[in-house]
């Protein structure tokens, strides 16, 4: 069996809604300064309001991806989704079935450095602050 090779996604071929965003762990009783290195990094597309634009998602959504940092792990990578009733996720288990992590209320959030978002992961929920938004 042969396996196809995922096509090269190239940045100039993305329209220019897509941003590289980083996330960095906000303060919290475990971490009282935050910690950036449990981060995500994440490319989807914004709209000019600063929120996810599910309607450029679905004509990109393979060029939606998502990194998962934390210390003394591998990197995950893997994509972002978005389901069926506006809910957004970053999904590593391509071939499986669920959700590894999902954005709490993220169509309704305005990704701008400052911000802070929440993101439902194994153990809980757990604040993230908005680092960087940078065009491609």
């Amino acid at each position: 069996m042969s396996q196809a090779k995922p096509r090269r996604i190239l940045n100039s071929s993305l329209p220019s809604s897509f941003r590289q965003i980083r996330l960095e762990l906000a303060r919290e009783a475990e971490h009282p300064l935050g910690d950036s290195g449990i981060a995500y990094v994440f490319i989807g597309p914004l709209d000019s309001e600063g929120l996810l634009d599910p309607k450029m998602w679905r004509q990109h959504r393979e060029a939606s991806r998502v990194a998962r940092f934390r210390p003394g792990k591998p990197d995950d990578l893997g994509h972002l989704i978005h389901r069926t009733g506006g809910h957004w996720a970053f999904h590593y288990d391509i071939s499986g079935e669920h959700d590894d992590e999902t954005g709490y209320h993220f169509a309704e959030e305005k990704f701008e450095p400052g911000e802070y978002v929440s993101i439902t992961e194994e153990g809980g929920t757990h604040t993230y602050r908005v680092v960087s938004v940078v065009p491609l």
